[in-house]
């Protein structure tokens, strides 16, 4: 019966750490997407890659790659020349929120707001969430609107949703 238990304590501790071992991080989530690729070569650019790999909790509202083509052309190159890494960073960080905020947590904070809810970003402004016929909108602080298109992608650091455009930081 002990080394029954034993083999038993042993196997759950192999399963544990095994899992451990290949939990994403919300980097990881977004480097394994093909519709990110913009938004991963930009983190890389940034120099946030070992940021967004720590270990947060950070909620990222990831804007798709379409969501980069409706950018005025020739901005994303731009942003991605080393001499325009600050302002490249600043971009990234309006789409980052400390903790861990669960698309049934962003929806409660509209609805306990009247049907807004501000929340800081890592870059220190803040994004506005609302809903509009049924769908999470998240404005900036220029007024641009971004639709929510996918939720909750978990990572061992926090959460990602998609958005289908990006925001701009004032």
């Amino acid at each position: 019966m002990k080394n029954l238990f034993r083999s038993v304590f042993a196997f759950a501790a192999i399963v544990a750490s095994t899992q451990f071992a290949s939990a994403q991080t919300i980097v990881d989530v977004a480097v394994g997407s093909k519709d990110h690729t913009t938004l991963v070569a930009a983190v890389k650019a940034a120099g946030l890659v070992e940021t967004l790999s720590g270990a947060g909790p950070f909620t990222v509202f990831a804007p798709v790659n379409a969501a980069f083509d409706k950018l005025p052309a020739g901005t994303v190159d731009f942003l991605l020349k080393p001499e325009n890494k600050k302002m490249l960073s600043a971009v990234l960080t309006y789409h980052v929120v400390a903790g861990n905020l669960l698309a049934a947590d962003v929806l409660k904070a509209i609805e306990a707001g009247g049907g807004k809810a501000v929340v800081k970003t890592v870059l220190g402004a803040s994004l506005t969430a609302s809903v509009e016929d049924g769908k999470v909108i998240l404005t900036d602080v220029k007024g641009n609107k971004s639709t929510v298109v996918a939720t909750d992608l978990k990572g061992s650091n926090g959460v990602i949703h998609v958005i289908d455009s990006v925001l701009l930081p004032g």
